[in-house]
């Protein structure tokens, strides 16, 4: 997949990266609440977002007349393997939503920053992501749930280490 923002690429890979960390998260491998380190982890990917999000649109918006339009190819996008952990399942969904609108936008052709729709899609995900959050996760976890756990496969590790190319 191609995009024409640069901004987008880098809001891209950071969405990837943290679907990453939640479908690695110690949270994930259990299926009746998600630990308060990674609601903290969470809370802090979606301020992240965020911040990056206010640094796209600040100014200067920049002039790039020999530079644009220009292709940045995107890398591929994480699979998304459910967990056992339905609220970890419901963050990714949210995050692969936010990432897919986006690179999929009208902003995706511009050559950089958000237009005021999807900057505002992109504060009504973040905004819903941290209200399921609070109203849901903060509220309702933990569950027990013994006749349906295990459902899904470990998880497994994260990263071991960096592999020689």
């Amino acid at each position: 997949m191609e995009v024409m923002n640069h901004d987008l690429v880098g809001l891209y890979n950071r969405i990837n990266r943290f679907l990453v960390e939640m479908q690695k998260s110690v949270s994930a491998n259990q299926g009746e609440e998600v630990t308060t380190f990674d609601v903290d982890r969470l809370m802090s990917y979606l301020d992240a977002i965020e911040h990056y999000q206010k640094w796209m649109q600040a100014e200067p918006q920049l002039d790039l007349p020999e530079t644009a339009p220009r292709k940045y190819l995107l890398e591929d996008a994480p699979l998304m393997e459910p967990v056992e952990n339905e609220s970890c399942n419901d963050a990714c969904r949210m995050l692969i939503i936010c990432r897919d609108e986006l690179t999929n936008s009208q902003s995706a052709r511009r050559p950089g920053g958000l237009n005021k729709f999807d900057d505002s899609r992109l504060s009504s995900i973040c905004r819903k992501l941290r209200s399921f959050v609070t109203e849901y996760i903060g509220k309702a976890l933990p569950l027990d749930l013994p006749e349906s756990s295990p459902r899904a496969p470990s998880s497994g590790p994260g990263r071991m280490g960096i592999e020689p190319s």
